[in-house]
């Protein structure tokens, strides 16, 4: 059973894990480095424990214990209780779900390990956008792509606002970092996979005109938001994909465009 442990100083070094949680570019390096990530939010937190993430700690306000108790109580990780006027000290924000629970990564799979039983696969390059890399997990999660393959300058999924955003769904699809980029992409066509580049370019074929359903293992490439693939990425690729677009507009945001590609590549291109 975990302790729990009321603390009132913000400065208590066994909070250390929550500390300046609004630091984006200090999270980044320490977080990976301490192989550690925050959980926000009763379900999101749940969810990493049901896949097996250990937890190191739990920072609940004094009204998530009870909510909490069966979490609590299961497990040996410390819980530390406190006000909300001392999470926001500490985290640098409020926290309006008044759970925070800090988590201890696992080893990344390799890409090759993926590639043996997948079918289904996106194929980030450059997506730094945390929010953007939560929405692609999420849909990806929800229209059964099988897993994730990050280039070398992707945001790290388990940022806290990428599994916020994902709702947990980045525990869900399991992903790697390729090596290099784009020279890794050669090792997932040799893995038996067509290399499909969305793009909202005309010259490339619509979702239903290549018709990614009926092809059997399937790489689907993601851009950053704005500049898109870049043009080693698009040289790389087997072939050009876009969705059509109507009145006028010429792209989607870039975690829009990935549900909407998903759909086409696990069932067909729906009605537009």
């Amino acid at each position: 059973m975990a302790d729990l442990i009321t603390v009132d100083d913000p400065d208590d070094p066994r909070l250390r894990d929550y500390t300046g949680l609004t630091d984006v570019e200090l999270r980044r390096k320490r977080e990976p480095a301490e192989g550690l990530f925050i959980a926000e939010g009763e379900k999101v937190i749940r969810r990493a424990k049901d896949a097996g993430y250990e937890m190191r700690s739990m920072l609940l306000s004094a009204k998530w214990v009870d909510v909490m108790r069966d979490v609590i109580d299961e497990l040996p990780a410390p819980v530390y209780a406190v006000s909300p006027e001392l999470a926001e000290q500490v985290t640098g924000y409020h926290v309006h779900r008044g759970a925070l629970a800090s988590m201890q990564r696992k080893p990344l799979p390799t890409a090759t390990d993926l590639l043996q039983t997948a079918r289904r696969v996106v194929v980030m390059e450059s997506v730094n956008d945390h929010t953007n890399i939560g929405a692609i997990f999420r849909s990806a999660a929800a229209l059964g792509m099988d897993a994730v393959l990050l280039s070398p300058d992707c945001a790290d999924p388990l940022y806290r606002r990428s599994v916020k955003v994902s709702m947990g769904a980045v525990f869900s699809v399991p992903y790697a970092r390729l090596d290099t980029w784009p020279k890794s992409l050669e090792s997932v066509r040799e893995a038996g996979f067509t290399l499909l580049a969305l793009t909202p370019d005309e010259k490339a074929k619509t979702l239903d005109e290549a018709a990614p359903h009926k092809m059997d293992r399937v790489a689907l490439m993601l851009g950053a938001e704005g500049d898109g693939l870049s043009t080693q990425a698009l040289v790389a690729a087997d072939e050009w994909v876009r969705i059509p677009m109507a009145h006028g507009v010429d792209s989607l945001n870039v975690g829009a465009a990935a549900a909407v590609a998903f759909y086409a590549v696990a069932t067909g291109r729906p009605e537009l």
